[in-house]
């Protein structure tokens, strides 16, 4: 089938291209978001050729022939208040929402990875876990769990997500255990009683054979979301021996005699504490039940994803959250995103880039109260059935679009002011982001296979190249 029209070529040079051109190998589409806002993710007419010829530019030189991770997906974590603020839409702009933000034909921008709460995260409007009780009660039995206020938002949201994505990655974490479970009796803080590791590992089995029984399957769970962080509402203190522990002893165990498939991920927290997984993943008991680890970036360098890797190749390592927050920079947060995570992490062995969170209102809400984030601003902004796109909606497309799960990155070099990373894609496609972090713009050559392209970016500006 052919795929574009030779309109801008003469028929001399029509005669002379190779089979190569005619099935688009030498050619690459251009999809472009500039800092100053004038073009937001568009597909642009003038189309990259690939050609013998170099000039004295500097030259990104893409080499498939080195590959390093597969990918599993770019997207958002689905809040309880996102999921919440989409079933206050009407059925009709829900889902050409939800087609714009999940499908990845035509316009749409193919989200491939979600992460939810286990209970409620401090963007949900309350509180709750999925066994909550009166003070001084106890359920070991867990004869009263269910998936409470989740099956009012965030259930229906992700069937009408799973019809059009019927094979999006999906990521649990929770906030924390029931209260019941903890040594504070609280919402916010404390850590899990030593008497209830058991129970909260069936707590967890529960979960996600109570989604599978609604039609969602969950690929992955992290054990704790920001385990070193007790101050956030809802929130758990859980200590690298403590996981290690809980991994061992009793969560892997019981997804095993479950016969939960689920994969298991640690630590999920700052890049500021790599010793933490790493500890973890050296104890061999606990290793054997472990998939990877998580991550967040609001403290260390992004390369503690490396020096995990390094220490335990042969387990994943994972990018779970990174919020923007209001008022919005665009040229900063776009800057920022793609240089730190969409290309930071994935060339330090990320599977995927998550994004901290889906959608908010105008005002930034729903939060919880007692520490839920009050300044998180949403991929999108929703008011009724109106959306305004923000910065990290701009950040995962120019990534979930192209490099679709199993993808694999290969290698690409740096060049000053131009950070970037490049992907092979499943149907044998080539996928290069860059970014312009410079003050002023930059002309360069990327080169693959011997032949040479010419582009240029602004300032602040981000392309996604095909070809």
């Amino acid at each position: 089938m052919t795929i574009f029209k030779y309109t801008f070529l003469s028929a001399v040079l029509i005669c002379s291209v190779t089979s190569l051109f005619a099935q688009k190998k030498g050619i690459a589409d251009v999809w472009l978001t500039k800092a100053d806002q004038s073009v937001l993710f568009q597909k642009q007419a003038q189309l990259l050729v690939f050609k013998k010829q170099a000039n004295a530019d500097s030259t990104i030189s893409i080499n498939a022939g080195q590959s390093y991770q597969s990918i599993d997906g770019f997207g958002f974590t689905l809040t309880g208040g996102s999921a919440q603020l989409m079933m206050k839409m009407t059925p009709v702009a829900r889902k050409a929402l939800i087609k714009e933000l999940f499908a990845f034909n035509d316009n749409n921008i193919g989200i491939s990875y979600l992460r939810l709460s286990i209970g409620a995260s401090d963007l949900n409007e309350f509180v709750f876990s999925y066994d909550d009780l009166p003070i001084g009660q106890t359920d070991p039995a867990l004869a009263k769990f269910n998936l409470g206020p989740d099956l009012k938002d965030v259930v229906p949201i992700l069937k009408e997500i799973l019809a059009v994505n019927p094979r999006i990655k999906i990521l649990g974490s929770p906030w924390s255990a029931p209260v019941w479970m903890k040594t504070t009796g609280d919402t916010r803080g404390g850590s899990l009683k030593p008497d209830c590791f058991e129970v909260y590992a069936r707590y967890l089995v529960k979960y996600v054979q109570a989604m599978k029984a609604k039609g969602i399957n969950i690929d992955a769970i992290t054990v704790q979301n920001e385990p070193l962080h007790p101050g956030n509402n809802p929130s758990m203190l859980m200590l690298a021996p403590d996981q290690a522990q809980f991994v061992k002893a009793n969560l892997g165990p019981a997804f095993q005699l479950a016969g939960i498939k689920t994969k298991i991920i640690i630590y999920d927290h700052n890049c500021d504490k790599p010793e933490y997984p790493i500890s973890i993943l050296n104890d061999k008991e606990a290793k054997k039940y472990i998939a990877g680890s998580a991550f967040h970036l609001y403290a260390g360098k992004i390369e503690a994803l490396s020096e995990v890797h390094s220490a335990h190749p042969d387990k994943a390592v994972y990018f779970t959250e990174q919020w923007m927050g209001t008022p919005a920079n665009f040229k900063r947060d776009i800057s920022s995103h793609i240089t730190r995570l969409t290309i930071g992490a994935t060339r330090n062995w990320s599977r995927n880039v998550i994004e901290w969170n889906l959608a908010a209102d105008p005002n930034s809400n729903p939060h919880t109260d007692r520490g839920g984030c009050s300044s998180c601003m949403g991929g999108i902004t929703i008011d009724k059935d109106n959306v305004v796109r923000n910065p990290a909606y701009y950040v995962a497309a120019h990534a979930a679009k192209f490099v679709r799960p199993g993808s694999v990155r290969i290698a690409s070099n740096i060049i000053a002011g131009l950070p970037n990373v490049a992907f092979k894609t499943p149907d044998d496609k080539i996928v290069l982001i860059v970014i312009n972090n410079s003050e002023e713009t930059k002309s360069f050559n990327i080169n693959y296979k011997g032949l040479n392209a010419t582009a240029s970016l602004n300032a602040g500006s981000v392309a996604t190249y095909v070809w």
